[in-house]
Order: C-alpha cells, then structure tokens, then sequence
C-alpha cells in the first residue's frame, strides 16, 4: 500500500515536465528543447525549476554551452523513459482495442521452444482467438525467468532447469524435447544408434551462447566427467550452427525436432545421446497463474500438453500371460 506521501508525490508529479526534461538532456540545451517542443524557453525553465523543488535536489549543472545531469538528473532520466516508454506502450495496446484487439499477451521464450513447438501452437491460437494479440520475444532461458519475474511478460517458456532456479514463480508442463549430436555425413560418428557424451568430446564442438540451457548442460556433464569441451566457436542460433559443422567446424548439439525442421541445412546428420539429460522438458512460467489477466489463462490452456490417455485395463487372461 502506497504511504500518503508518496500518493501525494504521484499526484504532484508533472508527466509534461518529465517529457521536458528528457528533451533538455537529449537536446543539450532548454532552447533548443523549448523549440522542438513549441515552448517559451522561460517555460520549459519554470517547469524544471518546479521540478527540482518537488524532488528537493538539483538535476541539472547550467552552464554556458547548455547544461549536464547531476547524479540525481541520471536517476530521474532512467525512471522518466521508463514511465513515459510505459504510457506510450499503453497507449498503443489501448487504441488496438478500438481496432477490435481484445487483449495482449506478453510471451519471451527460448530458442528451443519457439523454433520447434511455439509457431504451430500460437498459429492455433490466434486463429481460435483473433482478438487476442501475442508479443513474442526470443531469449536465452536464464532471461526469460528474470523478464517473468520483473513483470515484463506475462508467460515465459523456457527450459525446467532455468525455470526452477526462482522459488517466486510457478511453472506447469509445456512439451519436452530431446537433445541429439549433429555431425557431418561421413564423420566417425555417424550412423550409430546412440552415442554417449563423453564420446563426442574428443571432437571439435561448434556451440550456442555461453548462457543458453544447451551450452550450461553440456559443460555441467563434462566437467562431472573431469573432461572439457574443445570449443572451437559460438554461435547464436541454430541454422548457424548448421552450417558451421557442414564446412568442417566441429560437431554439435541441439534439439532433435530443431535439426528435422531445418532440413536442408548441410549434408549433415543427427545421432541421439544416450545420456539421461538430454532428455529435458520446457516449461511454462509465471509469477501466479490464477492471477494471469484472462487473455494470458486462454494461452495458458491451450499449450498445456493434452492428458495422457489412460491405461488400457488388463484382462486376468494377460496378467496370468504375464
């Protein structure tokens, strides 16, 4: 609950002033900020002057060639984008509903999930739903916890391990995915059933982003090994990763139903890994999902994995056979 005086201090608050003041500093002067805003330069003076009273310090050093923040300037600056990025996003979900949009969903999920299960499930989605509104953004899973977390999306969908590293969100179930060794045709270790990590680290690896799910497992079951891996570049996404190992760069390690989607990309080859964790899920993530805005909770059943049909009941013949 917000104390008295700082109800007071939000109503007191000048969001004309705040746009001023951004203006003065990116513009370096309040006459040249007082002429792209259509101000008397005395005006936009007054409102800062009213400012600084308000907040009780001083936010500008006033010279002769403009002016610069002080320490406190910078803070203010930080927090005045931010609320003025805040109402003009407002602003534009808002006038969307006129437009006949019924809500926004705000999604950040890994690359994993959004190249292997994320444009067939939201494709289903919005054409169920057409009304509602998706904002999709790509990150790494570790990030996509953190935007959950500071409020700056409604769902993320990430990988298990990055999603219970917080005691402050709830996850359900998404799909699960299996990780698999890609290698050129023709390569040593082609053509087997199954091959287990440790057999791939005599290699050359072509890997993801130091901070991506794949990467972190990778170097967790090496090191549990004693061993490491012979990195030889990073990538960002997985089509790079592709063609590197098609011209000669390494091997690779990424998700199975990823490598078919792309087929097509180098004459290349999947081997599975039989180690236990390359079998992993992805997760759906929230800070509470009872509470998610309506829009959120339809989007939250429809990619929930459909139940496991039951068991089929066993005859007393078969349980005898058995």
């Amino acid at each position: 609950m917000m104390k008295p005086s700082e109800r007071n201090f939000a109503r007191r608050i000048d969001l004309t002033s705040l746009q001023l003041f951004v203006a003065v500093y990116e513009l370096g002067s309040i006459g040249k900020a007082a002429e792209r805003e259509f101000i008397a330069a005395s005006a936009v003076s007054k409102r800062l002057s009213d400012l600084e009273t308000l907040l009780q310090t001083t936010l500008l050093y006033r010279h002769a060639r403009g002016v610069d923040l002080t320490p406190a300037g910078e803070s203010l600056l930080h927090h005045a984008r931010s609320v003025l990025f805040s109402l003009d996003r407002m602003q534009g979900e808002l006038s969307e509903y006129a437009d006949g949009v019924r809500g926004h969903v705000r999604v950040h999920a890994s690359i994993s999930a959004i190249v292997q299960f994320l444009p067939e499930d939201l494709g289903d989605f919005v054409r169920r739903h057409g009304g509602i509104k998706i904002d999709l953004e790509e990150h790494l899973s570790s990030e996509v916890v953190r935007a959950v977390q500071e409020g700056a999306a409604d769902l993320g969908i990430c990988h298990a391990a990055a999603a219970e590293t917080s005691d402050t969100l709830q996850t359900r179930p998404y799909r699960r995915d299996r990780l698999v060794l890609i290698v050129p045709r023709g390569h040593q270790l082609a053509g087997r059933g199954a091959v287990p990590f440790d057999a791939t680290l005599a290699f050359d690896q072509v890997g993801l982003h130091s901070n991506s799910s794949i990467h972190l497992a990778m170097h967790s079951a090496a090191a549990s090994l004693g061993r490491t891996i012979k990195l030889r570049i990073q990538v960002t996404g997985l089509d790079a990763m592709c063609r590197m190992i098609h011209n000669g760069l390494g091997i690779g390690v990424m998700p199975q139903r990823a490598f078919e989607l792309m087929h097509g990309v180098g004459d290349l080859e999947h081997v599975p890994l039989s180690d236990a964790w390359a079998e992993r899920q992805i997760r759906m993530v929230a800070r509470d999902f009872s509470t998610l805005p309506v829009t959120a909770r339809l989007l939250v059943e429809h990619l929930a994995p459909p139940p496991e049909p039951p068991a089929e009941p066993v005859s007393a013949d078969q349980a005898l056979a058995v």
